[in-house]
């Protein structure tokens, strides 16, 4: 099992890169690692609900359903 730390930068300008780090940590978790992310720059105003929200990234699914599995999967998110 390994420690993995996912790095975004990209907020809701572009919601695929802002999407990444939770799409590879929720991997992660289903391949047994322990993934973390840090958010910083745009990407910290992810964590707010109504810019959540309103992230939809290209083929995965919408921003505000994976900060739900990240969090249910107890992933540290830094911001």
């Amino acid at each position: 099992m390994a420690r993995i730390l996912y790095v975004g930068t990209a907020g809701s300008d572009d919601p695929t890169r802002a999407g990444f780090p939770f799409n590879f940590a929720l991997g992660a978790i289903e391949a047994g690692h322990q993934p973390e992310i840090f958010l910083a720059g745009e990407a910290a105003y992810l964590v707010k609900e109504d810019v959540a929200g309103a992230v939809m990234p290209v083929g995965m699914p919408p921003l505000r359903e994976m900060i739900g599995k990240v969090v249910a999967g107890k992933v540290p998110v830094f911001v």
